[in-house]
């Protein structure tokens, strides 16, 4: 896979859902430098999501798990910036999953563009299952007739990395399915992005969750511009390929 097989960052088509909402950059989202981290942008995708799906009242239909996120920083919010606002909409529909797109704006320009691939789940089988005639009222419109397939794409890691290097998911990081929150993933990518200094004006990079975390031990491969997130046992829990 290429950087080229990155989700598409789609226009809405101006017809159907969207919803919208203030995002502000607080004390525990920012960096040093004041720049909002990658953790922290991943964490307003998913609660601008959730705010979506009780806005519409259907949160008692369906769980969702996200399989595949997008990223794309044209330009990274700040701390003390008051104006960040996010729109999200789905963009395509599949047998038992759906993609939802989300541009963050400052000032009225974008400044992040986002795209997530997320698992519809039964919720007391917790199996993915089709959605109901209430969700594809209110979120088909909007996906055009687009359809998007939940397969992995990322490569596996390549017996001999360029580095490895140790990484700890905490018991706080545990969301309420009870396994690690899928924004705490982007907190080894982001640790490495401060280490080096911190400030880079812009990044795209696409993460794929395989199988859930839990707190402990664990290692990040790094070979050119991929990364993996590896269990004790050597299971692949994430991965990430970068543009930039």
């Amino acid at each position: 896979m290429s950087v080229s097989d990155f989700d598409e960052l789609v226009e809405h088509p101006g017809a159907g859902r969207a919803f919208e909402r203030a995002v502000v950059p607080g004390l525990g989202d920012a960096a040093p430098g004041g720049r909002v981290r990658l953790d922290a942008l991943a964490r307003w995708l998913q609660d601008v999501a959730l705010a979506d799906v009780v806005d519409a009242r259907l949160s008692e239909a369906a769980l969702w798990v996200v399989r595949r996120t997008r990223i794309a920083v044209r330009r990274f919010p700040r701390f003390g910036e008051d104006d960040a606002r996010a729109v999200t909409w789905c963009s395509a529909t599949g047998r038992a999953w759906a993609q939802r797109r989300t541009t963050i704006a400052l000032g009225g320009e974008a400044a992040v563009e986002a795209v997530a691939l997320w698992v519809h789940l039964d919720p007391e089988s917790g199996r993915p299952t089709p959605f109901t005639d209430a969700e594809l009222e209110v979120y088909g419109p909007s996906a055009n007739g687009r359809e998007v397939r939940a397969r992995l794409r990322h490569d596996a890691p390549p017996q001999a990395p360029e580095a490895m290097r140790p990484w700890e998911f905490r018991t706080v990081e545990l969301d309420v399915a009870d396994h690690i929150n899928n924004a705490a993933y982007w907190s080894p990518l982001e640790d490495e992005l401060l280490r080096a200094g911190g400030e880079p004006e812009a990044i795209d990079v696409e993460v794929e969750h395989r199988t859930p975390a839990q707190p402990g031990p664990h290692t990040v491969l790094t070979d050119g511009l991929r990364r993996w997130i590896t269990g004790p046992e050597g299971e692949v829990h994430a991965s990430f390929l970068l543009a930039t």
